[in-house]
């Protein structure tokens, strides 16, 4: 993990944000066009994980309800697809608009294919948790060691 500390009073810094702060008062709407990725993230945020025979996919996708996403496997790639609704009501007023809204798609590359017949899903609280059992090719298996 990399971390970066950056000075506040440094003047580049100091230039970075101030044009920080002026795109966004003149481009903040931009994001209600660009619900995919927030903040440079890619959306929704995915951890992937690998126990015994089989992999983990865990998503956060907080609002969403189950009929509003698709989950599809093919080979070694995960996809993701949904369509997080616009809960907004007409004469609102945003003065701040961080959470996107719109259809979503999110592909994850997966170490090994997997058996897609028994891949199953859950969500609770806002996350998805994928099970992703290994495809019998990508299983070790032991080999028989023949001697004359």
């Amino acid at each position: 993990m990399v971390t970066r500390q950056t000075n506040s009073l440094h003047p580049l810094n100091q230039l970075r944000n101030e044009l920080d702060r002026q795109f966004s008062e003149w481009w903040g709407n931009l994001a209600d066009f660009a619900p995919r990725v927030a903040a440079g993230r890619a959306f929704p945020a995915v951890n992937v994980w690998e126990q015994g025979d089989t992999l983990f996919a865990e998503a956060e996708v907080p609002g969403l309800k189950s009929e509003n996403l698709e989950i599809a496997v093919v080979g070694s790639e995960l996809t993701i697809k949904g369509d997080r609704l616009d809960g907004g009501q007409d004469g609102q007023t945003f003065h701040r608009r961080e959470r996107g809204v719109g259809p979503f798609i999110r592909v994850v590359r997966l170490p090994v294919e997997v058996d897609a017949a028994r891949v199953g899903a859950s969500m609770k609280d806002g996350v998805l948790l994928i099970t992703l059992p290994k495809h019998e090719a990508a299983r070790p298996r032991k080999i028989q060691v023949n001697s004359d």
